[in-house]
């Protein structure tokens, strides 16, 4: 299954690196969607993304703090509107953030801070947008379950594995984070079983070491190989893969 025809994709924290990649991508793909939704907290400062609106009249930029029930739900109500009365295919949420402590510095306001951005969020703007989701698997119930019927993607990390060596986590602590992420993963598996019966499917995935603000320049991957590399494997999903944590190239992740 190759080269998916998904009509429909939102996409939270398109702002910049991987999200923003992700926009690119959609938006150059032979058969792109009709409806490419980039969620950013503040779209009057995204300037890249901003600059592609004159090119590509498919893409709509909508203003969503994933903190912030309110803000997603205004953006739900944009992207209502803008499909007419027909669902959306595909939902990645991407919008996170890190900070880079030791375990002596963490502080509970700090892991609060990234558990609502990297847990809660994801959570909430799948709840808020779930109808949507609901009804574009309902619009082909006969399809098997794939990324251009329904499905919910978090972008996780590979710092989310309770499996990582030790010697990883000597490197990279982010404490916060790797909690943050872990959570992430286990809502993945609870998404998966509570939607699969709507015909929509959870997956994780973990993008890589990536050359981003927050990957840094030393960062083994550029955006655009973990992007590519992704958006293969989101062609190949179905519902064998419902609930799995997957790396940027398709393989299964230790949780």
């Amino acid at each position: 299954m190759t080269n998916l025809i998904i009509h429909s994709v939102l996409v939270t924290g398109s702002n910049r690196g991987i999200g923003l990649q992700l926009v690119k991508t959609f938006l150059n793909k032979q058969n792109p969607p009709e409806h490419v939704f980039a969620a950013c907290r503040n779209p009057e400062t995204a300037q890249e993304l901003k600059s592609l609106t004159s090119k590509y009249s498919n893409l709509i930029i909508v203003g969503m703090d994933v903190t912030d029930k309110a803000s997603i739900e205004d953006a739900y109500s944009v992207v209502k509107e803008t499909l007419k009365g027909r669902g959306l295919n595909l939902l990645i949420n991407n919008a996170g953030i890190a900070i880079f402590h030791p375990m002596d510095e963490t502080t509970s306001e700090d892991m609060m801070r990234l558990y609502k951005t990297n847990t809660v969020g994801p959570l909430l703007v799948t709840q808020i947008f779930a109808p949507l989701l609901k009804k574009a698997a309902q619009e082909n119930p006969n399809e098997i379950m794939s990324c251009s019927k329904a499905a919910v993607i978090h972008i996780s990390s590979g710092l989310g594995s309770i499996g990582t060596d030790s010697l990883a986590f000597t490197k990279h602590p982010l404490i916060e984070y790797r909690c943050s992420k872990a959570a992430l993963n286990m809502l993945t598996r609870c998404q998966a079983e509570t939607y699969k019966s709507d015909g929509i499917i959870v997956v994780t995935f973990a993008p890589g070491w990536v050359q981003t603000d927050m990957g840094g320049a030393t960062a083994l991957l550029k955006v655009h190989e973990s992007v590519d590399g992704m958006m293969k494997v989101f062609d190949t999903l179905t519902e064998n893969h419902n609930g799995m944590f997957l790396n940027w190239e398709g393989l299964t992740i230790p949780w």
